[in-house]
């Protein structure tokens, strides 16, 4: 989808999807969200790449040395901090990324976006961009929780839950190492509250993401392929 809308087309998709009023509040929302949740993946000194960037809001709030934002949208070299490289490009092409040189890959709401093929060959550029020790972390509407309103978004292609997601990680050379099936509400507009306050609330208190959570939380590693 991302290939064939191209960058101009995203812009505007986006631009009507966000208003600028829902700005400030996306980004308290993931101010929190890394600092008490994602961080723990992230050592502050590490390498993150941001694959399908989109706003930002994940790479300019999680604490790295070095901090990489990738997408189609050349939106994102005005959403991005200043201490963010920005890459516009295909999630399948990362060429300008050199092999072995990322410690953690992130990628929010996004593999949905893209055909199977690509999610392979996404899955695929990772492995070669990640070091040896390094963490792929997917955060991901789940079909099989959300199927009513999966296809609310134009831009939704491929339809995934934990199971397919992994087999899409063993078909990449990947081990999956966690999963956490019910994490966050499907969007930003449903249950998840808005306040820094409520949004730490709702973390420390994983009774509630197994009621309301429709996204699902993926973290795997890179398996050593032969040379």
């Amino acid at each position: 989808m991302a290939e064939r809308v191209g960058p101009e087309g995203l812009r505007r998709l986006y631009a009507s999807r966000f208003t600028a009023e829902e700005g400030p509040a996306r980004d308290a929302v993931w101010r929190v969200l890394c600092t008490d949740f994602f961080q723990r993946w992230v050592d502050p000194g590490s390498v993150v790449l941001e694959i399908g960037a989109g706003y930002c809001e994940f790479i300019n709030n999680i604490q790295a040395a070095t901090k990489i934002a990738v997408d189609l949208n050349p939106e994102i070299k005005h959403r991005a901090n200043r201490d963010v490289r920005t890459i516009i490009t295909s999630a399948t092409d990362l060429s300008e990324v050199a092999t072995g040189s990322v410690d953690v890959v992130f990628a929010g709401n996004f593999l949905e976006h893209i055909s199977k093929d690509d999610i392979l060959q996404t899955l695929d550029e990772a492995h070669r961009v990640l070091s040896p020790t390094g963490r792929l972390l997917v955060l991901q509407p789940n079909i099989r929780l959300c199927r009513e309103d999966y296809w609310m978004f134009f831009d939704h292609i491929s339809p995934l839950d934990e199971r397919s997601l992994g087999e899409a990680f063993a078909m990449a050379d990947f081990t999956t190492e966690k999963t956490i099936v019910r994490f966050l509400p499907y969007t930003t507009k449903s249950h998840l509250p808005t306040s820094a306050a409520l949004v730490r609330a709702y973390l420390k208190f994983p009774p509630l993401w197994r009621l309301v959570g429709k996204q699902t939380f993926m973290v795997a590693r890179p398996r050593q392929r032969a040379r």
